[in-house]
């Protein structure tokens, strides 16, 4: 039993992976333009099943489907896996199906975007959906180390305080991520080729609707970078004997930094492709860690109950 647990644990990491790479080829897809790699057949690539005539486009658009078909091969298994293995616990069932759901409706979207074309607002959420797909796989796998107690946070009962922050910060953060994409499928990327402001037209603020756009996920980047620094020293406060939660503001911080440095180097050097494909694994993983506290904060009644009952068997 423990070596088929052990393989659990490797599988749901290798699952994670593969779903960051799923996200990091979305994101090179776009960026490089090669939506169409494919022209306007799917799952098939220009009406063949093994491509002619091959480009870089092609090779793009073709590796991310296979890497999007593989991963949905993994998350199902891990989905049935998990469910079998740790359905007691009461977050597994509704991330198993929530996990193989999103990753579906995903895919359905990136089809209809090749086969019928869809608008910039569209296009810009399918990166979203992809993230919420990626942290629900995230958390199955947190779910799957926390059974042996690897790290202590099934008892943990976070303060209303913590709960509001926790619940507007990711909520927040998933408008930004949504306002960036919709940076980069309007091709407002450097419609402010300056930063921290916008001067490409002399006067340091935004006059046309690209630069509007560049210059309104730039205010927005910058608050929850604010926001989460704030919330970083507010656990250093009040959770200081709560490794789980300070740790992981820390690592929050730390990585909101690195996303708006980032951000500012794509500007920078002129959407150099491997800063930007940073910029969206940054974000990924700031949203997955953002979802684990998001299911801190779903466990507090459950959590509150049981230590009422423990104190009264106590006494």
């Amino acid at each position: 039993m423990n070596r088929v647990y052990k393989l659990l644990k490797w599988f749901a990491v290798c699952t994670s992976i593969v779903m960051l790479f799923v996200l990091i080829g979305g994101a090179l897809v776009t960026k490089t333009g090669s939506g169409m790699g494919c022209g306007r057949s799917w799952p098939l690539c220009h009406g063949e099943l093994i491509p002619s005539n091959i480009d870089f486009a092609l090779i793009v658009e073709l590796s991310h489907r296979i890497v999007s078909g593989l991963a949905a091969l993994m998350v199902l298994t891990l989905a049935v896996w998990a469910w079998k293995a740790i359905g007691h616990k009461r977050e597994t069932k509704f991330l198993a199906l929530l996990s193989f759901m999103v990753l579906i409706l995903q895919a359905l979207i990136g089809a209809a975007a090749v086969m019928w074309g869809q608008s910039s607002a569209v296009l810009a959420l399918h990166f979203g959906i992809s993230l919420i797909s990626f942290a629900s796989v995230f958390l199955l796998t947190l779910l799957i180390f926390e059974v042996d107690k690897k790290f202590d946070a099934e008892t943990l009962i976070v303060d209303r305080r913590m709960s509001f922050h926790i619940i507007g910060i990711i909520v927040y953060c998933y408008l930004v991520v949504y306002s960036g994409a919709l940076v980069r499928h309007v091709g407002a990327s450097l419609a402010c080729p300056s930063w921290p402001s916008c001067t490409r037209n002399g006067l340091g603020i935004p006059t046309q609707m690209h630069e509007w756009i560049q210059m309104g996920h730039r205010a927005a980047a910058g608050l929850i970078v604010v926001w989460i620094v704030y919330v970083t020293i507010l656990a250093f406060k009040k959770y200081k004997h709560q490794p789980v939660i300070k740790i992981g503001w820390i690592i929050c911080s730390i990585l909101v930094l690195s996303q708006a440095t980032t951000g500012a180097l794509v500007v920078l050097t002129n959407l150099n492709i491997f800063v930007a494909l940073l910029h969206a694994l940054i974000i990924s993983c700031l949203f997955g860690v953002l979802s684990y506290f998001l299911m801190l904060v779903t466990r507090n009644k459950t959590n509150q109950v049981k230590l009422s009952n423990q104190t009264t068997k106590s006494i």
